[in-house]
């Protein structure tokens, strides 16, 4: 019974931990999308550029994978950014976007 308490104690830290890490690696991808110029392009709840799709729900369309490869590979439209971002830069703008989960 004790190990059981126990185990139900730590994994609620962890939870704890894990939602406070993903919630600061979120607020520094949202930074990085401003620094890296992402907005004058892509717009987010109604802010920023209309060259590019509105990323307001793109959480919710796109896995992980397909955002990191849009990243890194850009497309006919969009550059690629595989040279200008260090990888933990890449991980918290990609934790950022798939944060952005509105209905649209």
């Amino acid at each position: 019974m004790r190990l059981w308490w126990f185990a139900c104690a730590t994994l609620m830290v962890c939870q704890t931990i894990s939602f406070a890490a993903s919630a600061s690696q979120r607020e520094r991808g949202a930074s990085i999308f401003v620094e890296s110029g992402c907005l004058h392009c892509h717009s987010i709840r109604n802010r920023g550029g209309h060259r590019g799709p509105d990323l307001s729900g793109v959480g919710r369309r796109l896995s992980k994978r397909r955002i990191r490869r849009q990243i890194l590979e850009g497309s006919k439209v969009m550059p690629a950014f595989r040279d200008d971002l260090q990888p933990t830069e890449l991980a918290d703008l990609i934790t950022y976007l798939r944060s952005c989960r509105d209905k649209r």
